[in-house]
């Protein structure tokens, strides 16, 4: 017995060494899933259908119009259809159309929803507000005016809702909830309601982009239109536009919609809103030419709404094309866009008074715009784009066409940090004709000084070139 206690002693001993000299590996921390982003599909659809309520209760109360006493009755006859093309004003169809939709994808959007999830819930909240929301049939252009275009509106303004909200904002921290709302309206209210349940869902992957604000006088220099109807010599204007996600980022990526666009506004003291125009890179991939040019290339969604005081035209379209920046040489950089597409477009006279019915239409247009701008430095750049809009010639060929034209051009000499000075020049064309109204001839031109806030010194010139050299 001696023995054996003995020997216990000396295992037990021998244990206790070798637990003592082997290193102790520590226990494993249990792995914690990473949460996928939040998002629901419920809330927006609340929300849309909330918000098309108060409208036409807004808009019974308020228009004048018997357009928006919704009926039972009423709903049933809008389902079975037929659906037609309505002439309401120009600007209710082709500008506040198109906003409501960015409101449907802002919705979308700022409850985490994908670009593709937000536009079929766009598509489907516009033709509820044609069914639901007034009595008279349901308009197929407005629905590709909120359906449509109202996703190719809403994905930039959520986007420039997201800039203004990101850490390193230029906006001051106290008012970067405030503009953000002022932006994209759904973004506000959903932080507001929610704080930062669904900020995860969206990453904008840090792009290079440009923006400027033009602040300025404007006065007429060239009319020629066989109108009647007055017009105003001498403007005040705004003009603000972005350019975003920029080729030539280094790591930055186009894999999803709209991570390159450009959008513009342009509001007069003459007319109101005078320009909102987009343009977003569906789908495509970037691409290098030697050590000096990086572009991108894809199919493109276009929204374009133009209403300078002699003529009104709106286009939604699907564009073929590129974007791409080539520096000339060590400091002088070429940015460019090119495209070509088909769409559905809509065209009118300034006045329905003097406008027959058939001057108020709508048709499958061809498309073309060119956009191109030259940067010196940190100095200057100008800035030349033109666009063209064929309306007609498509569909019926026989009842007339429709061809509009455009081209803006600006020099731009900054002053010192974000303060610039700038002149422009920008010309408006349409020539139309049709058998009721014969043909007919309009162009503006006019010319103006501005005061230019910059967001960067550089004009949106991107320089990968030193670490494509690493």
């Amino acid at each position: 017995m001696r023995r054996i206690a003995i020997l216990l002693l000396w295992f037990a001993w021998r244990a206790v060494v070798a637990q003592q000299a082997e290193p102790v590996t520590p226990a494993a921390e249990p792995v914690t899933p990473v949460a996928e982003p939040d998002k629901s599909y419920l809330l927006p659809a609340l929300e849309i259908i909330t918000f098309d309520f108060l409208l036409n209760r807004y808009n019974r109360r308020f228009s004048g119009s018997t357009d928006y006493d919704v009926s039972a009755a009423s709903i049933r006859r809008n389902l079975r259809g037929p659906w037609v093309v309505d002439n309401d004003p120009f600007k209710v169809n082709q500008f506040a159309h198109p906003y409501q939709g960015s409101l449907y994808h802002g919705a979308g959007r700022a409850t985490g929803l994908g670009y593709w999830e937000a536009a079929a819930l766009t598509f489907a909240g516009s033709a509820w507000w044609e069914i639901t929301g007034e009595k008279t049939p349901p308009s197929r252009n407005d629905q590709i005016a909120s359906g449509i275009a109202g996703s190719f509106l809403g994905e930039p303004l959520f986007r420039m809702a997201h800039l203004a909200l990101k850490d390193g904002s230029s906006v001051p921290r106290a008012w970067r909830e405030w503009v953000a709302t002022a932006i994209s309206p759904a973004v506000g209210l959903n932080r507001l309601a929610f704080g930062n349940r669904f900020d995860s869902a969206f990453s904008d992957h840090d792009p290079a982009y440009y923006g400027r604000v033009h602040l300025g006088y404007t006065h007429v220099t060239q009319h020629a239109f066989n109108t009647s109807g007055s017009f105003k010599q001498n403007m005040a204007q705004a003009d603000f536009a972005i350019d975003y996600g920029l080729p030539g980022q280094p790591g930055y990526t186009y894999h999803r919609p709209f991570d390159y666009f450009n959008l513009q506004a342009l509001f007069s003291s003459a007319n109101g809103v005078e320009n909102l125009s987009t343009r977003g890179l569906l789908y495509g991939a970037d691409y290098a030419i030697g050590d000096n040019y990086r572009g991108i290339w894809g199919l493109y969604g276009n929204y374009d709404y133009l209403a300078p005081q002699i003529f009104h035209v709106s286009t939604t379209a699907l564009s073929l094309g590129t974007t791409g920046q080539w520096w000339v040489s060590k400091t002088v950089a070429l940015q460019g866009t090119a495209l070509a597409g088909l769409g559905y477009a809509a065209a009118s006279n300034t006045t329905r008074a003097v406008a027959d019915d058939t001057e108020y239409h709508y048709g499958m247009a061809s498309r073309a715009g060119l956009a191109l701008r030259v940067i010196s430095g940190t100095r200057a750049s100008v800035d030349v784009s033109a666009r063209y809009v064929s309306l007609g010639h498509i569909t019926s060929p026989s009842s007339g066409r429709d061809e509009i034209s455009r081209i803006d051009s600006a020099f731009t000499w900054r002053i010192q940090g974000p303060h610039a000075i700038g002149v422009n020049y920008l010309w408006s064309h349409r020539s139309a004709s049709y058998p009721a109204i014969g043909s007919r001839r309009q162009t503006l031109g006019t010319v103006g000084i501005y005061y230019t806030l910059l967001s960067q010194q550089r004009f949106g010139a991107v320089d990968w070139r030193a670490s494509a050299g690493d």
